[in-house]
């Protein structure tokens, strides 16, 4: 689609189904950071990488050791590996391009997800969320894990009550929610009881609390990419969006500053106040007719738009809103329950996982503008008629000579500053993984027998007997046998369904070509053909065969 023909007043939202992948039965699904590769975890405990640009499988990444449905699968900052987590409680680091499987490590409870750090290029932590404890800090390189906070009485005085290595009371927790800020220098936690905690996983501190009105437990939260803004979906029925005030690079040197700054004896108090200041509620979402829960709400790929899909079983159906609080399209697809939907980072194209495992792909339906290929172009919605300008059709018409150019032609043209990426960033000391060589799959063997045993009888039938090659072979000859071509298919063994039989008076013309066979023609067997071919036809005139439908003979 040429991009100077589309409207540019539609909507910058996916609208139909464009086309669904199907590769044994896939449950979660992540983007790479361009757009480019697509992760998509199965239930048999494999993981599978689609080429977004072709919609083919560019690799595979299987481990014996994980049988189990993958729950989530994470990309590293430059495409080099992938984090999967799934339902036998293991967390597996993989090497994308060689297809390798780098750490495997197995914790205490299902992790429901698994994120890696997003600032560094080769990762060696991530942040894990467990089915029935709190988030944790797991270094991949030893294994230790490190539990967070998930409520202030936590904390008690500013003090870390966890151990490395060594979970709370599991009882005491319910399903909680967590994920890195855009730097990955902070960890966002929300709670059962509808607090987002800001805390620092390093030190293990907890830095900040911002307190959601009407105390629902949080079920998502997500950062958009530009990392402003921030999501999460509360089990009222509610997704709010807050608006990030620390600065990305060093956001975590802020904070600190702000508890300097904030002098108050009461920790909870103070832990309000500089939550405050950190994040500010900026919309809220909700369908105030049904209202109905919400499942994996996430933002576009330039932050304006937010969609999230229905939760009701049965049901494909998601919602798109623009950042400033209007619901703009829902999106109905087949009745099947939305499992996991991702966003593309720079395309308005949306990627849905249904309940059979099929990922299907939400793109635009455009509409093309032709007046964008000339200035005085218009596009009519019935004739009209139209009255010619006097110089309209003279070699340099008056208006032309009127106007005068816009352009400077004095200008220096530049062409050597290089566009901003919005992907670029400071730390490109690796480059990043964006594509993946194709591998030829081995064929089937069950399909090459057949290729085989199909070649062998086509060869079979180019040198049997049959009356069409031996008619070819003999170079005008009359057809021998007391069979015509029609009778019988010597190539493949097999008779026909519907033959022709001779009568008794073409039985008898054809015994007196066999007793005085034709002179061979001098000339090419394209004639004798030919002249053959007459001779059936003229028989036919003659009566000699009767097609009557039954295929039988008078």
């Amino acid at each position: 689609m040429n991009a100077p023909i589309i409207d540019p007043l539609q909507g910058d939202f996916p609208e139909v189904i464009e086309e669904y992948l199907e590769h044994g039965v896939m449950k979660c699904i992540a983007f790479n950071r361009r757009g480019t590769l697509l992760a998509a975890g199965c239930s048999d405990g494999s993981c599978v990488i689609w080429d977004f640009e072709t919609r083919g499988i560019a690799k595979e990444l299987r481990d014996r050791d994980c049988t189990a449905a993958i729950t989530s699968v994470c990309w590293s900052k430059y495409g080099h590996r992938i984090l999967v987590s799934a339902a036998d409680k293991s967390l597996t680091l993989w090497d994308v391009a060689n297809g390798e499987k780098i750490t495997r490590i197995v914790l205490q409870q299902t992790p429901l997800q698994a994120r890696l750090h997003p600032g560094s290029s080769i990762p060696t932590v991530c942040l894990a969320c467990p089915l029935s404890s709190a988030p944790m800090i797991v270094d991949l390189s030893t294994g230790n894990t490190t539990a967070l906070p998930v409520t202030v009485s936590d904390m008690g005085n500013g003090v870390a009550p966890p151990s490395r290595n060594k979970l709370p009371d599991v009882t005491s927790y319910t399903l909680t929610a967590a994920c890195f800020n855009k730097n990955g220098d902070l960890v966002y936690v929300g709670n059962s009881k509808g607090e987002i905690l800001i805390i620092d996983y390093k030190n293990v501190k907890l830095l900040a609390m911002v307190p959601i009105s009407g105390g629902a437990m949080i079920k998502n939260i997500v950062f958009s990419r530009n990392g402003q803004y921030l999501l999460t979906n509360s089990n009222d029925r509610i997704i709010r969006i807050y608006e990030n005030i620390l600065p990305l690079k060093d956001g975590l040197g802020a904070l600190v500053e702000l508890n300097k700054t904030i002098k108050e004896e009461d920790n909870l108090v103070k832990l309000k106040a500089v939550g405050s200041k950190c994040l500010v509620l900026f919309r809220e979402f909700q369908d105030s007719i049904t209202k109905i829960h919400w499942k994996a709400p996430c933002f576009s790929g330039d932050g304006e738009w937010v969609i999230a899909a229905s939760a009701i079983k049965g049901e494909h159906k998601m919602y798109i809103w623009d950042r400033a609080g209007h619901l703009v399209k829902i999106l109905e697809g087949p009745k099947e329950a939305v499992f996991d939907l991702a966003w593309h980072p720079v395309h308005p194209i949306i990627v849905s996982v249904s309940l059979t495992g099929l990922v299907y792909i939400w793109a635009k339906d455009y509409t093309e503008n032709w007046s964008a290929f000339a200035p005085d172009f218009k596009e009519l919605e019935e004739n009209e008629e139209y009255v010619e300008r006097e110089d309209e059709f003279d070699l340099v018409p008056e208006t032309e000579k009127v106007k005068e150019s816009d352009i400077n032609e004095d200008d220096e043209v530049d062409i050597v500053t290089v566009e901003k990426d919005p992907f670029s960033d400071s730390d490109m000391s690796q480059e990043e993984l964006r594509f993946l060589p194709a591998i030829p799959c081995p064929d089937d063997p069950q399909q090459q027998d057949k290729c085989a045993g199909s070649s062998s009888k086509l060869i079979d039938s180019n040198h049997s007997g049959s009356p069409l090659s031996e008619e070819n072979g003999q170079n005008g000859q009359a057809a021998h046998n007391a069979s015509s071509p029609l009778e019988e298919d010597t190539a493949g063994g097999n008779q026909l369904k519907r033959k022709r039989k001779l009568s008794e008076k073409g039985l008898e013309l054809q015994a007196e070509k066999v007793r005085k066979p034709m002179k061979p023609l001098k000339s090419s067997g394209r004639l004798s053909k030919t002249k053959n071919k007459s001779v059936v036809d003229q028989d036919y005139g003659n009566g000699l065969y009767a097609d009557d439908g039954s295929d039988e003979y008078q």
